[in-house]
């Protein structure tokens, strides 16, 4: 792997010219960046669909058009977060002024995964190029057409010193982490996830860790029950449930369950057909080692609606399952696929004491029109964001960071949260030379009664 020492070296060469310091480089540089997403929308496309089966529209909403909405944000207000921000001085350092810079960290590593691969490799390459760092990006190959496109559009916008691709398995993988790099910004599995931050701390290399698990859906009596069901399915069937923050599995009152469950039956249809696996609007699962993981899965409890496969596609029908145990294979381990178990309950605290006992999840989606009940959700459950009344669309926001919390995940990014992860905050207090009080210095003699005044 000697190509990815030198693609190493040539970054800290280049991070050593000092130039993307400056915020008009860095400008140029997402500015190029849009215009080329821009410019190869199509091939983007078409590799979305023979990795993933994406429709274009799915392809574009999901990928493309989050990505392009979170350049222009950043492009807009990256020079402003730049700039050095005024802070105050306690008295006790007068006379002086304090001042908090923002630093690039110096070379970056980006790790993405396959299930969005074009938004999850450009988004955090966004905010690193908009704090100043030099980029090396290993994509998935488990999406290598896609991968093939973001190299591309790496090669045709950057100097490799400045950001570059690094394809390949697992031993690109392997190799990467026996290097130093300054940052580590990881998305993909929990496991995964404890390898990268093991290695990192072989060099004690600062991580953002962006991860998964088990999220969970609640449904409580007192919701609208027809737009409950259709943006749960929306959701789950969302890139084929081969999304980090997808329902995985859904905790609804008793009361209401066998309702909700029949419009979403009704849902399925209407958005895939009477043969959802047969459909263009659906997406495959990635490859055969998950397709035969998802297919396991299908036998656990008792089906309402789905369970048929297409072996040849990969295309498995979304499908919901009812009367569950946490016993299953199904609730043993995140989902990433269009299955979606039941379990019902009649008290909310139920609730609350069954998504506790498990880890911290990455996301939460809680369907009420109670204030009440939205806020004991809120205040008694630990999760990394999510939404009331609706489901995934909480992370497609510049506006809010996205980010897991225990073992769903660390740090957060998106918009100026993008540019604060990747950028160190030095903090400096400057010093007047007009004026030196004493009171510091020794002798300390009868000080003491003074400087606790100062405090």
């Amino acid at each position: 792997m000697s190509h990815i020492k030198k693609s190493l070296e040539r970054q800290r060469s280049y991070f050593a010219t000092g130039q993307t310091y400056d915020v008009s480089f860095r400008l140029e540089m997402l500015k190029t960046l849009q215009k080329s997403i821009i410019a190869h929308e199509s091939e983007i496309f078409d590799a979305l669909k023979k990795d993933l089966n994406k429709s274009p529209f799915e392809a574009y909403e999901t990928e493309v058009g989050i990505t392009l909405q979170e350049l222009q944000y950043v492009i807009k207000h990256v020079r402003s977060w730049a700039k050095p921000k005024r802070v105050k001085t306690p008295l006790l350092h007068f006379k002086s002024t304090s001042f908090i810079l923002s630093e690039p960290y110096g070379v970056v590593l980006i790790m993405s995964p396959w299930n969005y691969p074009l938004q999850l490799s450009i988004a955090p390459l966004i905010g690193s190029i908009a704090a100043g760092n030099c980029t090396l990006i290993k994509p998935s190959a488990y999406s290598p057409a896609t991968s093939a496109v973001i190299a591309k559009i790496v090669r045709e916008c950057f100097d490799e010193g400045f950001v570059a691709v690094i394809e390949g398995g697992r031993e690109a993988n392997q190799a990467l982490l026996k290097e130093k790099f300054d940052y580590i910004f990881f998305t993909g599995s929990v496991e995964v996830g404890k390898t990268v931050m093991a290695a990192a701390a072989e060099n004690l290399t600062p991580v953002t860790l962006e991860l998964g698990g088990k999220s969970p859906c609640i449904v409580d009596c007192n919701t609208n029950l027809e737009i409950t069901a259709r943006r749960i399915v929306w959701g789950k069937c969302l890139n084929a449930g081969q999304t980090c923050v997808a329902p995985d599995y859904l905790l609804v009152h008793k009361d209401v369950k066998n309702d909700l469950l029949n419009s979403m039956k009704k849902y399925i249809a209407e958005f895939y057909g009477q043969h959802p696996h047969k459909s263009e609007d659906l997406p495959k699962i990635i490859n055969r080692k998950h397709f035969d993981r998802v297919k396991g899965l299908l036998n656990c409890g008792k089906t309402v609606v789905g369970g048929q496969y297409d072996e040849k596609t990969l295309k498995i029908s979304p499908t919901i399952l009812d009367d569950v145990s946490w016993d299953e294979p199904v609730m043993q381990e995140e989902i990433f696929g269009p299955v979606l178990p039941v379990l019902e309950f009649d008290d909310l605290s139920q609730v609350i004491e069954t998504v506790n006992k498990r880890p911290k999840p990455l996301a939460l989606y809680l369907f009420t029109t109670s204030k009440q009940t939205e806020k004991k959700i809120l205040e008694n459950i630990p999760f990394g964001g999510g939404c009331i009344n609706d489901t995934i669309v909480h992370l497609a926001t510049s506006y809010m960071p996205f980010g897991g919390v225990g073992e769903s995940g660390m740090g957060g990014y998106h918009g100026r949260w993008s540019f604060d992860t990747f950028s160190h905050k030095k903090s400096i207090l400057k010093k007047s030379n007009l004026i030196d009080i004493k009171l510091r210095y020794p002798p300390y003699r009868d000080k003491l009664s003074l400087l606790k005044k100062m405090f």
